[in-house]
């Protein structure tokens, strides 16, 4: 929550699901742990050769990933949801990005 513009909504069951812009970047709770945007080449480098996360369900063809809540750090968290929200707001049009404060 402590990122630009992020709202939390509870969906899809009981999973807290947060958004930028209206799209969401991240989802706590949906198959259990933390599902979240990769780029490319952060989903081989977190689903594969032994990386903490796998395949989201539902999400993994738009590279996302879950990681177990127990399977990270802090730190790491901190950097891989920094990452979900920056590829997610970049993806925002120019006038939600200004009105949002994030351009």
């Amino acid at each position: 929550m402590g990122l630009p513009a992020v709202t939390k909504v509870v969906q899809w069951g009981d999973s807290d699901v947060y958004k930028v812009g209206g799209k969401v970047f991240a989802i706590c709770g949906l198959s259990g742990g933390l599902s979240f945007k990769v780029s490319p080449i952060g989903f081989v480098v977190l689903t594969e050769g032994g990386g903490p996360g796998r395949q989201a369900p539902y999400c993994a063809k738009g590279h996302w990933v879950n990681v177990g809540l127990d399977a990270a750090d802090d730190a790491d968290l901190t950097d891989w949801l920094t990452t979900a929200h920056a590829l997610i707001a970049a993806r925002l049009t120019r006038v939600v990005k200004r009105e949002l404060g994030l351009a």
